[in-house]
């Protein structure tokens, strides 16, 4: 099969096109701005790509155009399949006719941590022996693909929310049908297309009764928000997990036994099944390892094993990732988008590293921060920094500075050199053996701040230029 995909460099669709080419299809697409890295990974894949979405490519004659979420009405090559009328799908619903069928797909949907989690239970199985295949919307450390058929029935995917195509407005996770599906929190996001948090569960409730009767269910307790979607109608084996003592009788639960989060034991219904110490920090990463413990125990790995790959997964790109360290100053590059993700992996690093300096420089990108939704929040999820130096996007049409208060660590900037050269200031001011942590906070590139940064301390501290 020939197919041709609209909007291939996203990190779904890309992942996809390498899936399709490694199935033995024919893979071409197209995209705006057709750069690196994806689009060297797809050429490497032997992928041919367009810049743009000419009118012309329905002369490639695939068998069906595969359209991303990025594409909508009044697209031309769009228009031009559509007045031809050609053959198209969404990428979630070949995904699930062309590589999903027949196999144990296990699904890590939530607002927060999919990524991290999904790649902690491929890493997993793959340590099991299982071999699994996988679709991550991420870079797992311990894999060299964020996307891969694998060798046997187990498909781990990142089951997103987001919805499918312009076409097709369900959230992506519907067309999986997952056997195992791990939902690690539900919060209200994606203000773009959700008009609230009971729209979000109704489409978790609708991946719910996919679920076949076999399959199972793992969920955090306490967690209002997903209890109620579990209310609204489960029909498969349910697990829950907590942290700590919980007042809840949950199935699996997750004993800290270092502060910052990088020693835990795992329980199952009050039994301990082994220890984890590892290189992650913070709350929200025990209960990712705790749900992909929990989903790996149901095809079949025991959590003794489970415990012993997760002492060797070296964590995601993008997730607290250290770019480096220069001089007693560490920047980490992390994806936060919502502000119980700026929260929790601040108060990660903060328990880590304990009264060392920490400095967080966030871009409020994501389309719900954009429009403000979580103003209210903001100042609150950063208490753990010392000082906040937020970016104000040209776009956006509120002002953080009105939003955020008159915190005295908290800086607004409007250009990327001003905050760079802020950061450089506070360097200055360090005293000899004290430490400084600046965590970049995005869901996108923020102009190239974190190379420019880094070139710019190693302009102050080394001979490198």
């Amino acid at each position: 099969m020939h197919i041709h995909i609209l909007g291939i460099c996203g990190t779904f669709m890309g992942s996809l096109a390498q899936l399709a080419r490694a199935a033995g299809h024919k893979v071409t697409g197209s995209d705006k701005g057709v750069y690196p890295p994806m689009s060297t990974q797809l050429e490497r894949a032997g992928i041919g790509l367009i810049e743009g979405f000419s009118e012309d490519q329905i002369r490639l004659k695939p068998d069906i155009f595969v359209i991303g979420n990025v594409i909508s009405r009044g697209n031309p090559l769009m228009e031009a399949i559509l007045d031809a009328g050609l053959p198209y799908t969404s990428g979630p619903q070949w995904l699930s006719d062309h590589i999903l069928g027949g196999r144990w797909t296990l699904a890590v949907a939530g607002t927060h941590g999919k990524t991290t989690t999904a790649s902690m239970l491929a890493w997993i199985l793959e340590y099991a022996g299982m071999a699994p295949g996988y679709l991550i919307g991420g870079v797992p450390t311990n894999f060299e693909t964020s996307a891969r058929l694998g060798q046997t029935d187990f498909f781990v995917i990142e089951a997103d929310e987001y919805d499918t195509a312009f076409f097709d407005k369900r959230s992506k996770f519907i067309h999986y049908q997952p056997n195992t599906l791990v939902i690690n929190n539900l919060e209200f996001d994606h203000a773009d297309i959700f008009p609230d948090l009971a729209a979000i569960q109704r489409q978790f409730h609708h991946v719910i009764r996919t679920v076949p009767r076999n399959g199972m269910v793992i969920y955090p307790q306490p967690s209002i928000a997903v209890e109620e979607v579990i209310q609204q109608g489960c029909w498969s084996e349910q697990q829950t997990t907590s942290i700590g003592e919980c007042e809840n009788d949950t199935d699996w639960r997750v004993q800290p036994l270092a502060k910052d989060g990088s020693s835990f034991s795992i329980h199952l219904s009050g039994r301990c099944q082994g220890n984890i110490n590892w290189a992650l920090t913070g709350q929200h990463n025990m209960m990712n390892a705790l749900g992909a413990i929990a989903a790996a125990r149901h095809v079949g790995v025991l959590p003794a094993l489970s415990c012993e790959a997760l002492d060797k997964f070296l964590g995601v790109k993008r997730r607290m990732e250290l770019l480096d360290d220069i001089a007693g100053i560490k920047i980490y590059d992390d994806f936060a988008h919502h502000p119980t993700a700026i929260e929790t992996t601040l108060a990660g690093l903060r328990a880590q590293v304990g009264a060392e300096r920490v400095l967080a420089i966030i871009e409020p990108r994501s389309n719900t921060m954009r429009q403000g939704v979580h103003r209210e929040t903001l100042s609150g999820a950063v208490k753990a920094a010392d000082q906040c130096y937020w970016f104000q996007p040209s776009a956006m049409s509120w002002e953080l500075k009105e939003a955020l208060g008159d915190w005295v660590g908290t800086l607004v900037f409007y250009e990327i050199d001003e905050i760079i050269a802020a950061v450089i200031d506070q360097a200055g001011l360090l005293v000899d053996g004290e430490k400084l942590h600046v965590v970049i906070m995005s869901n996108g590139g923020f102009d190239g701040i974190h190379q420019r940064l880094l070139l710019a301390l190693r302009a102050c501290y080394t001979n490198e230029k």
